[in-house]
């Protein structure tokens, strides 16, 4: 239409390009942005200790929601450095290293922020009653560290969004497919495949030169 090919009023009847599934790039935080976004909740209230290990584990793990919730006492293993979370979405447990700075966050609110209950659950209420959190809690929480940073982030993907930077993080720093389908517990490699496309180092390697001329200036 634009170059004289197709008269006016014809082109209700030209083919819609397609619009290929995950074609475009998974939203992610950048490194400096998952710091900023750590340090909100920096004071040794109860609430801030408590806040800043759920976001460490959301962060360095990349734990859906419903990990973090779900987590007990008795799944983490303080000697040898390790969480063993319970089945969840991908029914199946698995096992994680607890990197050093998400353990001492979760040492901090353990023994300085964690009210006494009979609950095993590790994330309460800072308040009567000291009961487990819910996931819209732990969303808010979320979405509140994005309003003190002053990041904008898509509605309703606020705590998910650490999970494909969690993956880049891992992708970039050269960690297979597998040990990233492990951490973040797909059940399918091809789930993990998605994230290939955040390697954009690698990508931009392999990528073939453009072997066509001057692209076409639309005329109005």
């Amino acid at each position: 239409m634009f170059r004289g090919a197709i008269r006016p009023g014809l082109e209700a009847a030209a083919l819609a390009p397609p619009q290929w599934r995950h074609a475009s790039l998974p939203s992610r935080l950048t490194p400096e942005e998952v710091e900023r976004v750590l340090a909100v909740y920096h004071d040794d209230t109860a609430s801030s200790l408590r806040n800043r290990a759920m976001l460490f584990l959301l962060a360095r793990l990349g734990l859906r929601t419903q990990d973090v919730i779900a987590l007990r006492l008795d799944d983490i293993d303080w000697a040898d450095g390790r969480l063993d979370l319970q089945p969840g979405k991908s029914r199946r447990a698995r096992s994680l290293p607890l990197p050093h700075d998400v353990g001492q966050a979760m040492v901090a609110y353990v023994q300085g922020g964690r009210p006494p209950s009979a609950s095993r659950q590790v994330f309460l209420r800072c308040r009567l009653p000291f009961q487990p959190l819910t996931k819209s809690a732990v969303w808010w929480m979320v979405r509140q560290a994005f309003a003190h940073t002053g990041l904008a982030v898509p509605p309703g993907i606020a705590s998910h969004l650490f999970r494909p930077t969690a993956a880049s993080q891992m992708v970039n720093h050269g960690a297979s497919f597998k040990d990233v389908a492990d951490v973040l517990g797909h059940q399918s490699i091809c789930t993990t495949g998605l994230y290939a496309k955040l390697d954009l180092d690698a990508l931009g390697a392999v990528a073939l030169p453009w072997g066509g001329g001057a692209l076409c200036t639309p005329t109005v």
